[in-house]
């Protein structure tokens, strides 16, 4: 029998019936794993999986940090193709307690966590930060470190004055200062006050990040985002960015809580971008490791 057509000789050895999209493959719902939900299409992350009413329900999470759970099984596609969801295998889970118990040894910087050693007595050195919103990150990733080495993090509020204050707080060896600068960049307003303020001591060091906003060192992959949005010049760029994202952004309220959103998504160093990391550790070791030929 010849193959006029090219349907074989036998069209019935074929998976003739075959849905469209394909048959599904059976998938564990591993955490962080992105699944959509084809009667809704709901769209997110796989968060966890939990039995309730005697069935396993998959918590999904969306790109705006909203949650809905799901029945665990077939029903969902991954890139467009069907999959049967299902539970997350013992060997994962025995990984996720490694991991876990590995994290328990660490601080949120990678540090190797100190166990029963009370916090120092705050030295005399000091960094120094623009706003808030720069203090609370730097305590959340780094506030285990700081507080066994005794060194406190300050508000600037604006660098405008920074110079003068410099010269109140008189650094010296013993008493030194590091200053985390937003968006230090040259040809900035900020680089001009940045060297000016570096001539009033050689014991005062001051590195900062490119970003417009510290909300900006937090990896947008965190937020289900492959970039930070571009805000157009003359728009509140915070504002703007709450818009993009579909947050509340109408007052300073929705920005306070906006950002508590975004610092949520902060789990370890490893949730910010490297630009940021390498300024506070360098400042860290600034102001609390003398250099080598200075012992």
């Amino acid at each position: 029998m010849s193959d006029r057509y090219g349907y074989g000789t036998d069209v019935l050895a074929s998976d003739w019936r075959a849905p469209r999209r394909g048959r599904a493959q059976e998938v564990a719902a591993e955490r962080g794993l992105v699944v959509e939900d084809v009667d809704t299409g709901w769209c997110g992350a796989v968060v966890g999986v939990e039995k309730v009413g005697g069935m396993r329900v998959v918590h999904l999470e969306d790109r705006r940090g909203r949650r809905k759970g799901f029945p665990l099984g077939p029903g969902f596609l991954i890139d467009g193709a069907p999959v049967v969801l299902t539970p997350p295998s013992d060997a994962a889970a025995a990984g996720r307690l490694a991991q876990a118990r590995e994290a328990a040894t660490r601080t949120a910087s990678g540090s190797v966590r100190v166990s029963d050693q009370p916090a120092r007595v705050a030295s005399g050195s000091r960094i120094w930060v623009e706003g808030k919103h720069d203090a609370e990150l730097v305590e959340k990733v780094w506030g285990d470190d700081l507080r066994v080495e005794g060194v406190v993090v300050e508000m600037l509020g604006g660098i405008d004055e920074v110079a003068d204050l410099i010269r109140s707080f008189g650094p010296s060896r013993d008493q030194r200062l590091g200053i985390l600068v937003d968006h230090l960049v040259p040809g900035t307003k900020e680089s001009r006050i940045v060297a000016e303020a570096e001539r009033v001591s050689p014991w005062v060091r001051i590195l900062g990040h490119p970003y417009v906003d510290v909300w900006q060192s937090v990896r947008p992959a965190r937020l289900g985002l492959e970039a930070w949005p571009v805000i157009e010049r003359g728009r509140s760029w915070k504002d703007g960015i709450l818009a993009e994202l579909g947050w509340p952004h109408r007052s300073q309220t929705d920005v306070a809580l906006g950002w508590k959103r975004i610092l949520g998504t902060v789990r370890s160093y490893s949730d910010l971008e490297p630009t940021l990391l390498a300024s506070v550790e360098e400042l860290i070791d600034f102001v609390t490791v003398p250099p080598p030929h200075e012992e």
